[in-house]
């Protein structure tokens, strides 16, 4: 038996929400300085949205009419904004990491966007269904072998029949679990809190592929949690597009302060090689994955890999 669970969430769900609210201010900030130093963590729900973190920037958005555009004018925002401490940023300014951690990156030639089946069928069931009802939601395929055994799927405002016919259109399965708490009209922040950086395993590869922990949105690009992960992405993308391998794991680790990795391997089908031919620090990822131009309100919607930015290519 090889049974393997990928779920996926629908923008509206409200962390990711909150994540759309982090990028949105990142960008705000990018936008007139590009090297603004950002970290802002989100929370929002019940008609209040909070934003705290620390910024240094030459750039000063008005963040409260950024938040409003985006989750409405009735909504309280209280912004508590700091600029980065000098300890980090010392560390940061002579071009090392912004904070310690571990990165990891994974590409299969299984799929064409080069991601774990489960997981892509779980993301595109999602997006098709969103596209229909543009709601909270939720979707979950179970795999059991290269067999659909089971779809969950829950969403805002849709009818149980219609639902279901609508998602036997798209995906076949032995079981389908259609709003199985029963169907629901109060969602995103009117029925629960959301908070930035919560859904990792859905921003990753789904849960079958371990990942480094560290959070995406709201981070600028010397936090390597961020730019380390699109960077060890890329380098496994690109061992399987050489034909190198048909499965690539990519494990990077840095050091607060310090610009080169304190570990840089790949794992091709099990043989773990050296990585070799890249520029790990934190402005070489800058400059080749071009993170100046990104949109990263845009990476925050359906998952950061697989959609054809940078580092899928």
């Amino acid at each position: 038996m090889d049974i393997k669970t990928a779920e996926f969430v629908s923008p509206s769900h409200p962390d990711k929400v909150c994540d759309f609210i982090a990028d949105s201010i990142l960008d705000a900030y990018l936008e007139n300085d590009k090297n603004s130093r950002v970290a802002v963590e989100v929370m929002g729900g019940h008609n209040l949205v909070t934003i705290n973190g620390e910024v240094t920037s030459g750039s000063n958005p008005d963040l409260e009419k950024l938040v409003k555009n985006i989750v409405g004018e009735n909504f309280k925002v209280i912004i508590n904004l700091s600029k980065q401490s000098s300890n980090i940023a010392s560390g940061v300014d002579t071009g090392g990491a912004g904070d310690q951690g571990i990165m990891k990156g994974y590409a299969i030639s299984e799929t064409k966007t080069m991601l774990p089946i489960e997981y892509e069928l779980a993301r595109e069931l999602c997006m098709k269904v969103y596209d229909k009802y543009h709601c909270d939601g939720k979707t979950q395929v179970t795999l059991d072998g290269n067999k659909v055994k089971t779809v969950v799927v829950s969403f805002q405002n849709s009818k149980n029949e219609e639902l279901l016919i609508f998602v036997k259109s798209l995906i076949d399965a032995e079981e389908y679990l259609i709003n199985p708490a029963g169907e629901w009209t109060i969602g995103s922040f009117d029925a629960d809190t959301g908070l930035s950086g919560r859904k990792l395993i859905v921003d990753n590869y789904g849960p079958e592929i371990p990942i480094g922990g560290g959070s995406f949105s709201g981070k600028d690009y010397t936090k390597v949690d961020r730019s380390g992960a699109y960077m060890a992405r890329k380098i496994a993308v690109d061992f399987v597009k050489k034909g190198l391998a048909k499965e690539a794991f990519v494990k990077l680790a840095y050091a607060i302060g310090k610009a080169e990795p304190v570990m840089s391997v790949a794992l091709l089908d099990g043989k773990e090689v050296a990585i070799e031919g890249y520029d790990l620090t934190p402005k070489g990822i800058k400059k080749a994955l071009n993170l100046e131009n990104v949109n990263f309100a845009e990476t925050s919607k359906w998952g950061h890999f697989g959609r054809d930015f940078s580092w899928d290519k």
